[in-house]
């Protein structure tokens, strides 16, 4: 028997992509952040290993790409900073100021 999250729409979204709808979803979901055991690797069509966290909606599954700008997004949500803005309006999320590390991992992002 099939599962019926089989037949969502599967969408892979960066934080250049990440909309108001979705960062609330996440931050819902995952209200303390996410850890490790909850990341998905997976391999691109480029060969390129991707981390990323998922959330499902009735028609959709999004793995949002994990980065040091989607984790202090989450941290600093505030769903009144959004409210001018449409749903799905990737615009609205802005990069954060994120102070500079030692860890050369994070300028990946």
């Amino acid at each position: 028997m099939k599962n019926k999250r089989d037949n969502l729409k599967r969408v892979i979204v960066d934080f250049k992509k990440l909309t108001p709808e979705i960062l609330a979803l996440l931050v819902e979901k995952y209200p303390d952040g996410y850890d490790e055991d909850q990341i998905i690797s997976f391999r691109n069509i480029n060969n390129e290993i991707v981390e990323a966290v998922e959330v499902i909606t009735e028609d959709t599954k999004y793995l949002v790409k994990v980065s040091s700008k989607l984790a202090v997004t989450m941290e600093n949500y505030d769903e009144d900073d959004y409210e001018d803005y449409e749903d799905d309006d990737p615009d609205a999320i802005q990069d954060p100021e994120i102070e500079p590390s030692d860890d050369p991992e994070d300028d990946l992002d």
